[in-house]
């Protein structure tokens, strides 16, 4: 047994300077200590589908950015391969996939989840609900965290916030809209519960891909066509065959995104991965709202001197629209609990967030506006 240090022997006499210089000798002389990461830490390839095509780079970037954190936080012990739509599974069935295990992780809106289960589509965007910052508040801060593992446990999904477009644009006509009489008709692509309220409208919703909006467009299939915003939607040309952009995008005022994770799988996860995990998702989004604030100004500027022609909804088409979206969420409420109780909570943080950005935001928003149109 070791010898106690003394106060007459700080280094703990002959014998202990022996032991110490020895072992220090030995550190040295042979490998450095793994990371404690890597002693016990498993190795890991996972598949993660995305929901968004190669050329979108803010969306499609946004898992692979994540891979690369990963990869990089964990020496490359944990490693995800990110894959397009259809590899292995289309878009409208990625929550199923990961879901059953075929794939470990997507990332993707929760609104693809809404055809089963409409409480969903309240964890992405609503008509008239959350901007951005909202979203991310009542998230982070205001309980919805909590309300949505309970609803997407029984789908045995786990999910992290993975971005957000921020309020999104209301999409390219053909002709402009300017009552409510000339929503009639309307063969407009647009999907979710978007598409519920403007049918109260006699628009006719389409579920039009991506990439199959422009020749629907040019080939009179479509009357209209909402995308995303400026920077994604000036990658598809639509300003050429549908010149009139109408704003905002009121089913969109802040389209939150995630990265889902099959239940059993993020379980099985050490809680080290779980971290980091975390902390990548929270970059991750944070980076992507950033870009799309970053990007979206000069795509607006190019849209509008390539034809794009910007137009305000009417004042009456916001109006009866906000009718008949609280119509929309009173008839699924009274059909399903789970919508029910979570449409209140985000209902109530609405309420409250914009009555302190009426006080705040809004009134220095509005300042810096005039101050612009000023010089």
């Amino acid at each position: 047994m070791d010898e106690p240090l003394s106060a007459q022997s700080p280094a703990g006499g002959p014998r202990r300077r022996t032991i110490l210089t020895a072992g220090l000798g030995a550190a040295l002389a042979g490998p450095l200590a793994a990371p404690a990461l890597a002693q016990g830490a498993p190795e890991l390839r996972w598949r993660l589908s995305s929901a968004y095509a190669k050329n979108l780079d803010i969306l499609f970037g946004a898992p692979e950015s994540l891979s690369r954190i990963v990869a990089e936080a964990t020496d490359g012990r944990f490693q995800i391969q990110v894959l397009g739509p259809g590899e292995p599974v289309p878009p409208e069935t990625l929550l199923d996939a990961v879901s059953a295990g075929t794939v470990e992780m997507g990332h993707g809106p929760a609104t693809l989840g809404q055809a089963k289960d409409p409480t969903f589509a309240l964890a992405t965007a609503i008509p008239f609900g959350l901007n951005a910052r909202g979203g991310a508040a009542w998230w982070q801060a205001g309980g919805a965290a909590d309300l949505f593992a309970e609803v997407f446990a029984k789908s045995g999904l786990v999910c992290l916030p993975g971005g957000n477009t921020g309020a999104q644009m209301g999409g390219w006509f053909r002709r402009e809209i300017k009552s409510l009489a000339d929503l009639q008709g309307l063969k407009f692509r647009i999907g979710g519960m978007g598409g519920q309220v403007l049918a109260k409208f006699g628009v006719q919703p389409q579920a039009t891909p991506g990439p199959e909006i422009y020749q629907a467009l040019e080939t009179k299939k479509l009357d209209a066509a909402e995308w995303i915003g400026p920077y994604d939607d000036e990658r598809l040309g639509l300003q050429k065959v549908a010149p009139v952009y109408h704003y905002p995008g009121f089913w969109e005022g802040g389209a939150m995104l995630h990265f889902w994770f099959n239940a059993e799988k993020w379980k099985a996860l050490p809680k080290t991965y779980q971290a980091i995990l975390r902390a990548a998702a929270a970059e991750v989004g944070a980076e992507v709202q950033a870009k799309y604030d970053a990007r979206n100004p000069q795509a607006l500027r190019r849209l509008v001197a390539g034809g794009a022609q910007l137009r305000p909804f009417p004042q009456d088409v916001m109006e009866g629209a906000l009718k008949n979206a609280n119509d929309v969420y009173a008839e699924i409420a009274a059909k399903n609990a789970d919508f029910r109780r979570v449409y209140e909570a985000m209902r109530t943080f609405r309420n409250e967030e914009y009555l302190w950005f009426q006080v705040a935001e809004y009134t220095y928003d509005n300042f810096m506006i005039r101050a612009r149109a000023r010089g």
